[in-house]
């Protein structure tokens, strides 16, 4: 029987396990040296609370689904309708296919179709690469219309330590800034971290602290790389972005019974929630051209 994820592409290396599905083109585990650091789910299961997959053609959520560019309203279904807002793009329960695969290393790609909401036509392509360093996940988007179209992406996974709760491990998030946001999840604002709760400049443990916050003004090394990292005694594990990825969602994970500050969720997004409404840091995607950004997740 066909689980429901689809077909399940394992890659190995150095000790490392990932699984990618092809329902989303999501990543469905990771482990490295015997240890899970991906709170992910079963081969029999599907994904909930948005674990492990893609998020395109834009991250987070848009206030009521709806939007204008380039003069003409749009409106996209409400898949988050409690609080009436489109959610995580369109690709989380599309079918991808595999264009490349070997032992260490898979390349899946989907192409989106004009639709409701959206009537632009972008080819994904996402690399899911291992390497002595860990897993990097390279995900390109090419516009195949002939009009610009509005671009942004994410990814959801949700770290573990293999700890009972999260309230124990320690947290390092090299962000200057919070956004503030009302009851829908919609920014209204930002604020320096310093001072306030949030502020996981330096590693901290998390204690009973909720998290379900957007970051930017990410601290980088000289090569652009921002790192989250999460440690507990003698284990750690870390998430770094790319350039291209200016924000990050943070998230315990409270209201959801499946996930309840049982893992953390770190998503590295290109534009914050609402940006195809705001305008904020959303790529405008000229026909042809490619938009490029890396993250991955490595022992540390």
């Amino acid at each position: 029987m066909t689980p429901p994820s689809g077909e399940q592409i394992e890659i190995t290396r150095d000790g490392q396990q990932a699984v990618v599905v092809e329902v989303g083109g999501g990543l469905r585990s990771y482990a490295a040296n015997g240890r899970e650091l991906l709170d992910g789910y079963g081969v029999d299961s599907m994904s909930t609370s948005g674990r492990g997959q893609v998020l395109s053609p834009w991250p987070n959520r848009l206030r009521h689904g709806s939007y204008e560019f380039d003069g003409k309203r749009n409106q996209l279904p409400l898949t988050e309708p409690a609080r009436h807002n489109a959610i995580h793009g369109l690709v989380r329960w599309s079918p991808w296919t595999v264009a490349e695969r070997a032992a260490d290393r898979v390349v899946v790609e989907h192409v989106i179709h004009p639709q409701p909401g959206y009537p632009f036509r972008v080819a994904l392509q996402i690399e899911y690469a291992l390497s002595p360093a860990g897993l990097a996940v390279r995900s390109t988007a090419t516009n195949l219309g002939d009009r610009p179209c509005p671009y942004g992406s994410g990814a959801h996974p949700y770290l573990t330590l293999g700890t009972p709760t999260i309230d124990v491990t320690t947290l390092c998030v090299p962000a200057t800034t919070v956004l503030l946001s009302d009851d829908e999840g919609i920014p209204t604002g930002t604020a320096p971290v310093e001072g306030s709760p949030y502020d996981f400049g330096r590693p901290k443990v998390i204690g009973r602290t909720t998290l379900d916050h957007a970051f930017t003004d990410l601290e980088r090394d000289e090569g652009g790389i921002a790192r989250v990292e999460l440690h507990h005694e003698d284990r750690g594990v870390a998430l770094w972005m790319d350039e291209a990825y200016r924000y990050l969602m943070v998230f315990s994970g409270d209201p959801l019974p499946d996930v309840n500050r049982r893992s953390l969720a770190v998503e590295p997004m290109t534009c914050p929630p609402n940006a195809f409404s705001s305008g904020e840091a959303l790529v405008r995607l000229q026909p042809d051209e490619p938009f490029t950004a890396a993250w991955g997740i490595s022992p540390c």
